[in-house]
């Protein structure tokens, strides 16, 4: 049988899978190799993300490409995501071969409509709805000139979006996301393909812990404002110990978090103590004002952690709240989490899960389920 190969366009270096995106990319990369695969990895480089040799050794070739970053950039009526990612040389790659195109994200779809690629098969996968996330930012962000941003580039991205009707296939990550792709790209191909993650089977403890667990990276506004949200209507008002973990914690919540004796902000955690304390918490509460995309942190909780206390927008799309406690106001959060904490964590709780991730969540049936849609 002849070999199955494909290209990847990520928006970023995939490697260390260390926030949202890149862990969905990541992890399908190392997938797909598995299953014998050869992926063409093309990957846009910016900021601080080194050039990784890890990804060598899954992809049969790793190519990278300057993201141009600038103002200039900015003034285009295409998504400055969109638009800094443009690149001659990554089409001349492409031309190289015949292969399917998987692109990742709106950000990665500059060339998804040249006419040179019309007759390849394109796959365009949606890790949220973008004017969607753009809209949620501007809403979120205390800085008037990040909102100005955020609302200008979400108008472009709205309008943007019609290039994707000539994708061949659409993956949504959440049953949210795939629904409105349905009614926007009636005549297009959509399927829901979660993302995909670091975990392939359970680590969860049964019995107590003795605290509950907020994680997420603390430079993203939607972030801060859940974390905010949580010091000041819900912990506060109670004395069960909290915990506060991620990337690059702003100084006003520490400050916040710094008045009550019972709740720690810990930056910058290293991977192998955020799965460690993911797992000795007693509650992972997991809460957020967007219901975009899919909460990789809310499959990392399901997997490693005891009890997950959610709001309905965290769950948004995902078929999992029959795995969750659903708490939406202060009250309902302060309720549950002294609920919670008078009771343990059966191995009955951890068989149903893993039966019901098992069905869903699972890389190995996704990466199986990609493969028949691609090949």
């Amino acid at each position: 049988m002849p070999e199955k190969q494909l290209n990847i366009i990520s928006f970023d270096i995939p490697y260390p899978p260390d926030y949202g995106g890149v862990i969905d990319v990541f992890f399908k990369i190392k997938t797909l190799y598995s299953k014998g695969i050869k992926i063409h990895l093309h990957c846009f480089e910016y900021k601080d993300r080194s050039r990784s040799d890890e990804l060598i050794k899954y992809c049969a070739s790793v190519s990278y490409y300057k993201r141009k970053i600038g103002f200039l950039n900015m003034l285009s009526s295409t998504p400055y995501i969109v638009k800094s990612r443009q690149s001659e040389q990554l089409l001349n790659k492409l031309l190289e071969n015949d292969y399917p195109i998987l692109f990742e994200g709106l950000h990665s779809c500059f060339l998804i409509s040249h006419p040179v690629l019309t007759k390849r098969l394109k796959i365009y996968r949606a890790s949220n709805i973008e004017h969607h996330y753009y809209w949620d930012l501007h809403k979120a962000s205390r800085n008037i000139l990040k909102k100005a941003y955020f609302l200008i580039e979400m108008l472009k991205l709205k309008w943007y979006q019609h290039k994707l009707k000539v994708a061949d296939l659409m993956l949504a990550v959440s049953l949210k996301d795939e629904s409105y792709l349905k009614k926007k790209f009636p005549d297009n191909k959509i399927e829901h393909l979660p993302s995909f993650h670091a975990n392939n089977i359970l680590r969860v403890s049964d019995g107590k812990g003795n605290f509950a667990l907020y994680h997420g990276n603390l430079e993203v506004a939607e972030n801060i404002k859940a974390v905010s949200f949580l010091i000041k209507k819900v912990f506060s008002k109670i004395s069960y110990p909290f915990i506060i973990a991620g990337r690059n914690p702003p100084i006003h919540l520490k400050k916040l978090a710094s008045k009550h004796d019972h709740i720690s902000v810990v930056g910058n955690p290293v991977d192998a103590w955020m799965n460690e304390i993911i797992q000795e918490a007693h509650i992972n509460v997991m809460i957020t004002f967007q219901a975009t995309g899919l909460k990789l942190k809310l499959i990392n909780s399901l997997y490693q952690g005891r009890f997950c206390l959610a709001n309905s927008q965290m769950l948004a799309g995902t078929n999992l709240d029959s795995l969750c406690i659903i708490a939406n106001t202060p009250i309902q959060l302060i309720t549950e989490i002294e609920k919670l904490s008078t009771i343990e964590f059966t191995t009955t709780d951890i068989s149903e899960r893993n039966i019901k991730l098992d069905e869903l969540y699972s890389n190995e049936k996704n990466a199986y389920k990609l493969m028949e849609l691609i090949f």
